[in-house]
């Protein structure tokens, strides 16, 4: 699956990294979560009229993972709060690899071979292991993390099985991102309609973020049409490496050896599950 699909994983993994740098640059990450969501579900509204109606059996999916992913905004958002980039990003997404493996296996019966497993399992370990690096996270900050990359597995799955039985990416994925617009009811019953006001620079900074959201998690449910669950959702999380990067070159953090030898163990994960 490396070659050209697991190419666009990969890019897919950079986009995700940085609107995730984005959005934890933002002071206040629930107002620049709401929208970058309304931006998501404005480009998926738009694009619909313009796509087939995905099939019948996907629509349970779309609804479901929909509303997870408005359970994942609100997680990241909390994880953000707890703590820095370098910590948190690592905590969720190194959570999730091995759930959407386990979930794949169960609910749609993928088993893959013996070195896309020991891929995935180096994946998480060295993402885990990126996360063990840094200790400026709290402890509510870290359990949202985790709780982040429960939703991640959840979501990932349903995607998994909706995409394939959807007949449409593009269409399923449009549907799906509908929901973000959900997010606009719920910051105004949360905080107030007063609180959506925000600087037209940085309305435009998470209006980018939404744009490069849509683009990064596209790819992914494009992707998992052609590969394993587990292996594309592994390859995904690549964007710690990615994270710790963008933390490095443009919000200062320090990269330690472990953490580059830790990054090394990811890369080893990923070719083996493009192997």
């Amino acid at each position: 699956m490396f070659s050209y699909v697991g190419g666009c994983v990969l890019f897919a993994a950079l986009l995700h990294a940085t609107w995730n740098a984005m959005l934890h640059g933002n002071a206040d990450r629930f107002l620049s979560m709401t929208w970058m969501s309304v931006c998501i579900g404005i480009v998926s509204v738009v694009a619909i009229p313009f796509l087939p109606l995905p099939a019948s059996g996907a629509w349970p999916c779309i609804v479901a993972s929909g509303l997870v992913h408005i359970g994942y905004n609100m997680a990241l958002v909390r994880a953000y709060q707890g703590g820095d980039l370098g910590a948190t990003y690592p905590i969720a997404r190194g959570s999730s690899p091995m759930l959407v493996a386990l979930g794949a296996a169960f609910f749609a019966r993928e088993h893959p071979g013996a070195l896309p497993v020991a891929g995935i399992v180096l994946v998480s370990a060295g993402i885990v292991w990126l996360a063990l690096q840094r200790g400026n996270v709290s402890g509510k900050g870290a359990l949202a993390a985790f709780v982040t990359g429960a939703t991640i597995a959840v979501y990932t799955v349903i995607d998994g099985i909706g995409v394939r039985a959807s007949g449409h990416a593009l269409s399923y994925t449009a549907w799906m991102f509908a929901f973000y617009l959900l997010m606009l009811p719920l910051f105004i019953a949360l905080r107030g309609r007063h609180a959506l006001r925000a600087p037209a620079a940085v309305v435009a900074q998470n209006v980018a973020g939404g744009l490069v959201s849509v683009a990064a998690y596209g790819i992914v449910i494009w992707a998992m049409q052609f590969g394993a669950m587990g292996a594309v959702s592994a390859l995904r999380e690549t964007s710690v490496v990615f994270a710790a990067l963008i933390g490095r070159i443009f919000l200062g953090e320090q990269l330690t050896a472990q953490r580059l030898l830790a990054c090394c163990v990811i890369a080893a994960g990923a070719v083996c599950i493009g192997a």
